[in-house]
């Protein structure tokens, strides 16, 4: 059977942010289809808010950034998960 792919501006993009509430500049991961292959962005606070609306993004929940995390540790030092 023959799979329909799926359009690209329906692909789940991630937002997972790293700076402070309160900093001038967000800086954040930013990952499209999966969560755990991401690139690293800074932008002023508004245009960051504009690029979450334009993207249409989840921002990454508590359990989520844990299992990205896992993943990380795993590839990089070759730690398994608990």
């Amino acid at each position: 059977m023959k799979q329909t792919p799926t359009p690209f501006d329906r692909i789940p993009r991630y937002v997972r942010v790293r700076s402070p509430e309160q900093a001038t500049f967000v800086e954040f991961d930013f990952a499209i289809g999966t969560p755990d292959l991401y690139v690293e962005l800074v932008l002023p606070r508004q245009a960051f808010q504009q690029f979450c609306d334009v993207n249409n993004v989840q921002h990454m929940d508590a359990q989520m950034c844990a299992a990205v995390d896992a993943d990380m540790r795993k590839w990089r030092y070759g730690e398994l998960s608990d």
